[in-house]
């Protein structure tokens, strides 16, 4: 079993930045895909980026493509989503996600946190 905890959301205006945790217990981190996902208010949650369990591979939405980064730290068995020149259509929850899988499908992933919310005003 895989304990996942969110954090760092929170409102900031667009162009500005935010950094989202996620701590990760229960099992060898670095056995873990860590992903995020998030869902705006009236759609689906979406796939926002993932990292291999050796950090050696991500991939991202092209929504997201050159303005996040995903990174992980083993040492504190945390993954990081630094989110730069943030829209108010990233408005949404985020959710960590981990798995075995590298995926940007939701069933790759089969521990989820609860969410933090970010919200970006125009």
């Amino acid at each position: 079993q895989v304990q996942v905890v969110e954090s760092g959301g929170g409102l900031v205006q667009a162009g500005g930045s935010l950094r989202l945790s996620c701590a990760a217990s229960g099992r060898a981190f670095s056995l873990l895909t860590m992903g995020w996902f998030r869902q705006a208010p009236g759609k689906e949650r979406e796939f926002v980026a993932y990292i291999s369990s050796t950090g050696f591979t991500t991939y991202y939405a092209d929504s997201v493509k050159d303005r996040f980064a995903i990174s992980r730290d083993y040492a504190k068995n945390t993954m990081y989503l630094q989110m730069n020149s943030l829209k108010p259509e990233d408005t949404a929850t985020y959710y960590c996600a981990a798995g075995g899988t590298r995926t940007v499908m939701e069933s790759g992933y089969p521990y989820w946190g609860q969410g933090t919310q970010v919200t970006v005003s125009s």
